[in-house]
């Protein structure tokens, strides 16, 4: 069941875009820190950069990661850091972009990796929603971006919001899969409970980082599949 953003907020002033859309579950899950004062400030700050400036992805898209994968169904969390600043690119899915769009590099190298892992061949889109739609949460930790400017919405009070979600899965889930890639991700996620999860680190698929070792060969996916049909769990189709 989706929700309008209407009813995520005490008042229509608190709105980012009037057609953003987020499961229900989320929504239950994540009242509260929408209530809070520094994601009041948030939203207030996303709309006057909105009067002023291009931002990305566009509005509906904000919460598109809890749109396309509950709460319910997430079985596996991977964590980005920023949305994609170019036009066009950026759909709310960490690593994800729409379709018709050009593969980034990180993402080549995700499809090279499972490639490698899983024998999949290399798709031809780059949009992940097939993967949300299967269990996998596709988290930035900065879910806005100002066109042309990298981490230009960093320290805004995103972090902040996202903290809560890694937060709130790891109180009330249990045996999910995280995949952390490079320093920040794994920085981001060193609250979860290795001992009721599984936790995967290897380096960021980025070119600079992955062709200098620790990324190619890491075998994430396949032990992300692993780990789920241990549990009776459907695998992910990568």
């Amino acid at each position: 069941m989706k929700v309008k953003a209407i009813t995520l907020f005490k008042t229509q002033n608190y709105l980012p875009m009037p057609d953003v859309a987020i499961a229900s579950s989320w929504k239950e899950k994540l009242q509260a820190e929408f209530d809070k004062e520094y994601f009041v400030k948030l939203i207030d700050f996303i709309k006057e950069e909105k009067s002023t400036q291009t931002i990305y992805p566009t509005g509906k898209y904000i919460f598109h990661a809890f749109d396309k994968c509950s709460f319910e169904a997430t079985k596996v969390v991977i964590i980005g850091q920023d949305p994609y600043h170019g036009d066009g690119q950026a759909n709310g899915l960490s690593f994800s972009v729409n379709e018709g769009v050009k593969i980034p590099p990180s993402l080549v190298n995700i499809f090279k990796e499972i490639q490698h892992d899983l024998g999949n061949p290399i798709p031809k889109s780059g949009n992940l929603e097939r993967w949300a739609s299967q269990g996998v949460l596709l988290l930035n930790a900065t879910l806005t971006v100002r066109a042309g400017q990298a981490g230009s919405h960093q320290k805004k009070g995103w972090e902040q919001f996202t903290d809560a979600v890694i937060r709130v899965l790891n109180q009330e889930k249990q045996q999910l899969v995280y995949l952390l890639w490079g320093a920040y991700a794994q920085k981001k996620g060193a609250i979860v409970d290795t001992s009721h999860n599984l936790v995967l680190k290897a380096a960021h698929p980025s070119p600079m980082a992955a062709n200098y070792g620790g990324w190619f060969g890491c075998k994430h996916f396949s032990q992300t599949n692993d780990y789920l049909t241990a549990r009776g769990l459907q695998p992910i189709e990568w």
